[in-house]
């Protein structure tokens, strides 16, 4: 064990996730990110890379032993549930601490017609009061909770999706970041009157809601889940003030700007 060198588990694939990884690597910190292997093309973080689940909490625990993991950055998607709760669970059994890194969410502003759903499925039941011509972008994974509504959507994805799906639907297969003025004129070629999208936050898609905004369109805005208590903190400088002294043993109690 005392071969193997210390290091960070980063789990997830997003943005702040792959940012972390480059600035840790860049100090010589050894890094590995864990990524759930559910996009077919990923872009891929510096340092080492694992693809795939686990195996719940207490497999993840026997990993971060296995592995002399000192630190775990959960910088996973917001919407991402299932891996946050298993680092919680896994960090507490292996005695290891875990930080959440996650950006802010978005900020409704004036001109925005915005309406809150606690779920994708009360986003579904929402949707018909509100449009008819729907522009879904709450991944490819939720689509089937819009399945059983009968008005035409439009669903843009990184990957295909998988049936169930809505019978009157257009696929667009697309990743980001996005301009205001190409999502402007998504929105009048499809006739689009109704956005759905999830709180994700971040500025590769918040392009939409801008179009959306100067358009005029309602948007069903999904609430971000509840997250295990857990220090936290919203950008990756935070996040790194937070790594590096458990690296050099001798780490803080809590990050500096976080929140809980």
């Amino acid at each position: 064990m005392d071969s193997i060198a210390p290091r960070v588990l980063i789990l997830g694939g997003t943005s702040e996730a792959r940012a972390l990884a480059a600035e840790l690597v860049d100090r010589d910190v050894a890094v590995t990110s864990s990524l759930a292997g559910r996009v077919a093309e990923p872009r891929l973080p510096k340092g080492d890379i694992r693809v795939g689940g686990f195996g719940g909490p207490e497999g993840l625990a026997r990993w971060l032993a296995d592995h002399r993991v000192v630190a775990v950055v959960d910088a996973t998607h917001p919407f991402a549930e299932r891996i946050s709760s298993s680092a919680a669970v896994a960090a507490t059994s292996a005695d290891v601490p875990v930080l959440r890194l996650e950006r802010p969410g978005w900020s409704q502003g004036p001109g925005d017609d915005w309406h809150w759903a606690d779920t994708l499925a009360d986003a579904a039941r929402m949707l018909p009061e509100l449009g008819t011509r729907a522009f879904l972008t709450s991944g490819r994974q939720g689509l089937a909770e819009f399945a059983g509504l009968d008005m035409w959507m439009l669903a843009r994805c990184v990957d295909p999706p998988e049936p169930p799906l809505p019978a009157r639907l257009e696929v667009i297969l697309s990743r980001g970041p996005y301009r205001v003025e190409d999502e402007a004129d998504l929105l009048r070629r499809h006739r689009i009157d109704v956005l759905v999208t999830k709180d994700s936050g971040g500025a590769m898609t918040e392009a939409k809601l801008t179009a959306a905004r100067e358009a005029g369109i309602p948007v069903i805005v999904v609430r971000r889940p509840p997250r295990p208590a857990m220090p936290r903190v919203d950008d990756v400088k935070s996040a790194v003030r937070w790594v590096v002294p458990h690296m050099n043993g001798h780490p803080h109690d809590s990050p500096s700007g976080s929140s809980r």
